[in-house]
């Protein structure tokens, strides 16, 4: 009776774990290792930052973090002990809250929105302060990419009275586009706005249901160079006095020019501002399993350039530039390796 009691036992302890550990509506983890893969979930026994099946959480299946973070999981799969499954998410905020809750174990994050997570502002304002992770790397510029068909479309000013796409409701894409539309004097009352990711609001400029929309990724971004093959493309440049307005009350954005050429049609440069693309992990990640993940990463970036255009833009110095969220042990050991001490815990 015993030995039956301690059984039914075990059994309901691990019906509970499998699911307690389902993140953005997915009950268990993606099958194949090593490649994007839909959802958010991990599995119960990846929950744990012992292991060394390690769930990246990167973004939407038409931006650059779900691209970019299949690269580097199959790449770091396949030539470490590591086995990383990247899957996709709803972003940012989506992927702290999946480093919180276990369903991920290294996530992307925009380098500003991973700082309000760390002091419990904005976006995390009424949750309160997620601490319970690192910084990884950073890994290259994101550009805030005002995207669109109307070529009188010219300046943000022009924005107003428009339908504009600012990103899912609460992202940071949202919070992106509300900062630069008060460094231009407006506000979300002054534009007629949607509430959407990078593919629908592609899909809404190509059936001329939104003027513009904001994107927030790496360029090139797989939304807007699709739409570029079937529409004429434009990007709105930021002018120098705005940008200088929002760097005084928002010093994270960094001053950034796309060059001409970079989707199909577009002619001249763009001005705007751009937010770091990090990676984060959870503390309780093993020093060995970052410290793996890391240098394999950055002592391979010819390799991953072939594979990835992102790759062209990882350097060491870059990766440990970040000052606001303290870095996990495992890659501190590896730009310490590089001469560079960054902080820590």
């Amino acid at each position: 009776m015993k030995k039956l009691m301690s059984l039914l036992l075990a059994t309901l302890m691990m019906a509970s774990v499998l699911s307690g550990c389902g993140g953005g509506g997915a009950t268990s983890a993606p099958a194949a290792s090593g490649s994007a893969a839909s959802g958010s979930a991990a599995s119960g026994s990846a929950a744990s930052g012992a292991s060394d099946d390690l769930y990246f959480s990167t973004g939407g299946s038409q931006g650059t973090y779900y691209a970019f973070g299949g690269v580097l999981s199959q790449y770091v799969t396949g030539n470490t002990g590591l086995k990383v499954t990247a899957i996709e998410s709803g972003g940012s905020q989506n992927n702290i809250e999946n480093i919180q809750d276990g369903a991920a174990q290294l996530a992307f994050a925009q380098s500003d929105v991973m700082s309000y997570a760390y002091q419990g502002t904005n976006l995390f304002a009424d949750s309160g302060a997620v601490t319970d992770f690192s910084t990884v790397a950073d890994l290259y510029m994101e550009q805030v990419q005002i995207v669109t068909t109307n070529p009188d479309i010219k300046t943000v000013a022009d924005l107003k009275g428009k339908n504009v796409s600012i990103g899912d409701a609460g992202s940071g894409v949202y919070y992106n586009a509300i900062d630069i539309l008060g460094a231009y004097g407006l506000t979300e009352q002054d534009i007629n706005p949607t509430y959407q990711g990078f593919g629908d609001s592609a899909d809404a400029l190509q059936d001329g249901k939104l003027d513009a929309a904001f994107v927030v990724a790496g360029a090139p971004t797989t939304a807007i160079t699709s739409l570029a093959t079937t529409k004429s493309v434009y990007l709105v440049s930021l002018d120098d006095e705005h940008i200088n307005k929002l760097l005084e009350t928002s010093p994270y954005y960094t001053k950034y020019t796309i060059p001409a050429g970079t989707y199909e049609g577009l002619d001249t440069d763009t001005t705007t501002v751009a937010v770091g693309a990090v990676v984060i992990a959870r503390d309780d990640v093993s020093e060995d399993a970052i410290y793996d993940f890391v240098s394999t990463i950055f002592e391979n970036l010819e390799a991953i350039s072939e594979q990835h255009a992102k790759g062209k833009e990882l350097s060491v110095e870059f990766a440990a530039s970040i000052t606001s969220v303290p870095y996990h042990p495992g890659a501190a050991r590896y730009f310490a390796e590089k001469g560079i001490t960054v902080p820590t815990k």
